[in-house]
């Protein structure tokens, strides 16, 4: 299923990204996906609002993956957030661990996995943020990767 929307403000964005992340099934891993700029922080962070553990966020840019824990109905939810945008290898990604990190959360974020295409079949969903003028980023989210 591919859905496309349109933004103006990081307002917009947030709440966009707070609405799919309360959509999506136990154990999801998104695929986050732009350019430099495009948004994929912004849409994280509305991600962990909607898992009340928007205080936690930072990029994991230098430490390549974080850790947030929250909520969701009362119910513990432990979000693995990565960042692989400074990797070069997927023996790096072998190195950490990364599948089985994937597979240890109730929900896994990877900006720029994009990056590593033999996870592709590993994401359940994917998040693609474009710039659509100055202050305008389209979204498109696609399930059932």
């Amino acid at each position: 299923m591919r859905e496309e929307f349109f933004s103006t403000s990081e307002s917009e964005t947030l709440l966009l990204a707070e609405r799919f992340a309360a959509s999506l099934p136990p154990r999801s891993v998104v695929a986050l996906l732009g350019t430099l700029g495009a948004g994929k922080t912004l849409f994280m962070r509305g991600i962990c609002r909607a898992f009340h553990c928007e205080e936690q966020l930072s990029s994991p840019t230098f430490s390549l993956m974080n850790i947030y824990e929250g909520e969701l109905n009362g119910q513990a939810v432990s979000v693995h957030h990565f960042d692989l945008y400074r990797l070069e290898s997927e023996r790096e990604l072998e190195a950490i661990g990364f599948d089985d990190y994937l597979t240890s959360a109730d929900l896994s974020v990877v900006e720029w996995a994009d990056l590593f295409p033999h996870y592709k079949g590993r994401y359940t969903a994917t998040v693609l943020l474009e710039y659509a003028g100055e202050r305008e980023r389209r979204i498109i989210i696609e399930r059932g990767n």
